[in-house]
């Protein structure tokens, strides 16, 4: 008898320690729930962030709300929601600059990979090469061979240190083995490139495209792996440069801890998102090209793309002041 009531005991215990994890997906989100986007409101991640949230509300039956915390090339907000409680009310939009922010910043009070797990991812943003029409080079193919013939005398337009564009020229750089001069611009370097001051840019293709479209500028590549349905004529860069790929990202992570349950729910309702033909038009409308993923495969493509970065950042020497 005592032995029964010992076995009945420890059932029961088990069963207390049990039904609250079954539960935890079920009843999940059971209050408002924090998307936290390290760049300022109006800008693309906070649009991206804002598209989610309202979709994912419907779905799951609770408030999601965006919470900008810009500054520090978004390291700011990374760092908020990289401490907060793995409880699944706390979310970060995730974007491409968190990979190159892994290796770029040395010194952080968090680390990206460690202390964030990818969640769901929502789509990519191609940059683009664009050209004056007066540079004398109209494909990837010319620029790769007048490259090599003139290194060190090409001038390519940055927005700035270590940003998505930055980083795939550098990239085309290590791949193609050509020498390329960075000239980084505070503001905007759109005037000088349409009047010819500089020759070449690597930029979002939301912002270039209606210059293309006028022929004011020549796009002579685009840096996803294949061809953007933005832009179906615009070749892949990857057509003259196998394996090349350096678009811009969006996805979501969620504090390190959070359980598995309540992650695979959450991909869940933002891969269905994801993939409504109503958000889909919206997505296209911010460049954005939908692309939902399984929680392992955005795992493996997150890991894949801090390691790509480092390598690309051990190889140009780029650093931060």
């Amino acid at each position: 008898m005592e032995r029964r009531k010992v076995l009945q005991l420890a059932a029961g215990a088990a069963a207390l320690t049990l039904a609250p994890r079954g539960a935890r997906a079920l009843d999940y989100p059971t209050r408002p729930v924090h998307i936290v986007v390290g760049f300022a409101a109006g800008l693309s991640p906070d649009i991206i962030a804002r598209l989610m949230a309202q979709s994912v509300s419907e779905r799951l039956g609770q408030q999601f709300i965006v919470d900008n915390r810009p500054g520090a090339a978004s390291n700011i907000g990374t760092e908020v929601a990289a401490h907060a409680a793995p409880d699944g009310y706390t979310l970060l939009l995730t974007v491409s600059a968190n990979a190159i922010n892994a290796t770029l910043y040395q010194h952080q009070n968090f680390n990206f990979a460690r202390d964030l797990t990818p969640v769901a991812a929502i789509g990519r943003t191609p940059f683009v090469i664009v050209v004056n029409p007066q540079f004398p080079v109209q494909s990837v193919a010319e620029l790769i061979a007048y490259a090599k013939a003139n290194p060190g005398k090409i001038n390519v337009a940055s927005a700035g240190v270590g940003t998505g564009p930055h980083v795939a020229c550098e990239l085309f750089k290590m791949m193609t083995s050509t020498d390329m001069v960075q000239v980084t611009y505070k503001g905007s370097y759109m005037t000088d490139l349409l009047g010819g001051q500089i020759p070449i840019a690597f930029g979002p293709i939301v912002q270039i495209i209606e210059d293309v479209r006028a022929g004011k500028l020549i796009a002579i590549g685009v840096t996803t792996p294949t061809r953007s349905a933005a832009a179906p004529d615009i070749p892949a860069i990857a057509e003259f440069v196998p394996g090349y790929a350096a678009a811009g990202w969006y996805g979501m992570c969620a504090p390190t801890g959070t359980p598995d349950d309540i992650v695979e729910k959450l991909n869940a309702a933002i891969s269905a998102g994801v993939n409504d033909p109503a958000l889909k038009t919206k997505l296209l409308g911010q460049g954005v090209e939908p692309g939902a993923m399984p929680v392992a495969d955005f795992k493996k493509f997150v890991a894949a793309e801090i390691a790509k970065y480092a390598k690309v950042i051990e190889f140009a020497g780029i650093k931060v002041e």
